[in-house]
């Protein structure tokens, strides 16, 4: 992309909000439920989505709004895809039970294999590319590995269902956020891991009566915010015993029962997350303020992502099978 080939060199800038749409996009005819810029820097022109309509696709998201390819490997809806880190392959689970690595060029499988349970959450691992988590409708994580299609760990939660992954700094550990709150008590909402070991870390990090539909980690800081389904966002530290900040909250938007996912921008500076209403919210990261909101979609907007070279593009996607690129 010619408008990304200025920014490869140069230092990222401060993160802007975005105040006005540049693509509309809208080729998925069921809600898209995750999207992911490419992280090759030098292709991230390129924009995943996956979509309750069974089907992957890749966006030319910077320069053109057009859709570059469709996979339908899925015969269910599509739950969770994520771009390998050389940005030649797609990985993708779905409410089939399959798990895919699909060659971005050629549109064949590299790997299939049939899982035990509905995936709802994949992972690559930050340092072993070859390895991925899966998780899903199932008390079991999965750690997989794509050169010989085999499950090389599990990690037992006696949940019911695994609702996101975090992997943090270099992979030692990782986080699971599940649907484990009953009436009496929150623990086990948020497990942490020793990746290696397979052994529980920690299952009393947050203690709130609220599931946690998605995680993510602050790209220069040692801590990790969770999206709650009690309306806000908690910061913990990222490492032992991943303690909560009590004295930053960042509320203002809704959930409510949709798997809102949240990113902090690439500097650090903006947490930013969808809401149930449709807008999106930009929250000062120190401060907890909201700076600003947007009105993205009619539906839920269930993901507002930061591009990683272009300070201030951002990629958003509904309920209603939607994404819209804003600058």
């Amino acid at each position: 992309s010619e408008l990304i080939k200025p920014y490869l060199g140069a230092k990222y800038k401060l993160t802007e909000v975005p105040k006005s749409l540049i693509f509309y996009m809208s080729k998925h005819s069921g809600p898209v439920n995750e999207i992911q810029w490419c992280p090759v820097r030098e292709q991230s022109h390129m924009l995943l989505s996956a979509s309750m309509d069974k089907t992957v696709k890749v966006w030319d998201a910077v320069d053109t709004g057009c859709c570059l390819r469709t996979y339908s490997c899925h015969t269910c809806a599509v739950r969770a895809a994520r771009w390998s880190s050389c940005g030649r392959r797609i990985l993708s689970g779905g409410f089939d039970s399959m798990l895919h690595l699909t060659d971005v060029e050629t549109g064949k499988q590299i790997f299939s294999s049939k899982n035990e349970f509905r995936i709802s959450a994949l992972k690559f691992h930050p340092t072993e590319s070859n390895v991925f988590i899966c998780g899903g409708f199932s008390p079991e994580v999965k750690a997989w590995d794509v050169r010989t299609s085999k499950v090389l760990r599990v990690y037992k939660a006696a949940v019911q269902q695994t609702l996101d992954i975090l992997f943090l700094p270099e992979g030692r550990e990782f986080l699971t956020s599940t649907d484990a709150v009953s009436r009496d008590s929150a623990d086990r909402t948020i497990i942490s891991w020793d990746f290696q070991s397979a052994a529980k870390i920690s299952n009393q990090i947050f203690h709130e009566r609220y599931t946690c539909p998605s995680l993510t980690l602050h790209p220069k800081e040692s801590v990790f915010v969770a999206q709650t389904n009690g309306n806000y966002m908690a910061l913990f530290s990222a490492q032992r015993p991943y303690r909560i900040n009590k004295k930053k909250r960042y509320e203002g938007h809704k959930v409510e029962g949709f798997a809102v996912g949240c990113e902090f921008s690439p500097d650090g500076t903006l947490l930013v997350t969808g809401s149930s209403d449709g807008k999106v919210f930009f929250y000062n990261y120190h401060t907890a303020r909201i700076i600003r909101t947007l009105s993205a979609h009619k539906e839920a907007c269930v993901s507002a992502i930061f591009h990683p070279v272009l300070p201030s593009l951002l990629a958003t996607c509904d309920w209603a099978g939607e994404i819209k690129i804003w600058q």
